[in-house]
């Protein structure tokens, strides 16, 4: 009889934060199905009527759709090359007892404490900059041309920017796996003659595979909205060379006052990325289980 009240009264409890996080999710997720089948733009709002489904035809036949589904999974895919390979290296080298590692740390996970749109600025005047940028006098040192990187290279230019916050993460969550090590294992293969390549290829990495699919995982869902560093540095240009999907949401719903169809691609995206989850999470699952 206990044990009936007490979880009757743990779910009172509970009650009032599930009916906020319900509101909080429902409300929102359901005005943007109501307006993704309506006719409503911001500037002429008495014109609204009903849509059907040429909203979400809009913009699926739209010709920059595609280019945006792929600039997406290319900045998700460099970004987590990036990050996976380099976090590696440097939680390789973290581990190791190295002078000032306790300042290295600090250097290497700061990053990931600049918010967006100032590691956006930063990148894009201070170190792309094609006249006086980081990159431009290390160029001219080497007695080569500068490269206007936004210009030539701007989808490249938004996976270093995004890379750059992300690698503090990828770092701290293998080097956590990496110290979680037993050193005798290590010390075990080293006395059988086991050189570091081999060390790394046959004990390392296996024990850090669970971590870099935590990393993988959590960082796709993340990567899938990537927009402020692309609104501050390229505007999604040249023409659409670097617009992502939610950064076309942005272009269709904000700057065309397109409430209708902006709520369409937002319900796409919504689909595409619960899909990548969904693998995701399985694969997880599976890796887990192992």
């Amino acid at each position: 009889m206990a044990t009936r009240q007490t979880r009757t009264l743990a779910r009172i409890m509970i009650a009032p934060s599930v009916v906020v996080l319900l509101i909080w999710m429902v409300i929102p997720l359901g005005l943007t199905l109501w307006f993704s089948f309506q006719n409503y733009n911001i500037l002429r709002p008495e014109r609204q009527s009903f849509a059907g489904w040429d909203n979400f035809i809009y913009v699926y036949t739209d010709p920059a759709f595609w280019q945006s589904i792929s600039n997406t999974l290319t900045i998700v895919v460099g970004v987590l090359a990036i990050t996976v390979i380099i976090g590696t290296l440097l939680a390789l080298l973290l581990d190791q007892p190295i002078w000032g590692q306790g300042i290295v740390r600090i250097l290497v996970i700061s990053p990931f404490f600049v918010m967006p749109p100032v590691a956006a600025v930063l990148w894009k005047h201070m170190i792309m900059n094609p006249t006086w940028g980081v990159f431009a006098e290390i160029s001219r040192g080497l007695g080569l041309q500068p490269v206007d990187w936004f210009a030539q290279f701007p989808l490249f230019s938004i996976i270093l920017i995004v890379a750059w916050q992300w690698l503090p993460f990828a770092t701290l969550i293998l080097l956590t796996a990496l110290q979680s090590l037993s050193e005798e294992q290590k010390e075990a293969a080293e006395m059988d003659g086991a050189n570091f390549l081999n060390r790394f290829i046959y004990i390392i990495l296996p024990h850090m595979a669970r971590a870099i699919t935590v990393v993988i995982l959590i960082q796709t869902i993340y990567l899938l909205g990537v927009y402020a560093e692309i609104l501050v540095t390229t505007g999604g240009g040249p023409g659409y060379a670097s617009t992502n999907l939610p950064f076309l949401i942005y272009r269709i719903g904000v700057l065309n006052s397109d409430v209708g169809g902006g709520a369409a691609g937002g319900v796409i995206a919504v689909v595409l990325a619960n899909i990548v989850a969904i693998f995701l999470m399985r694969a997880v699952g599976k890796n887990l289980d192992a």
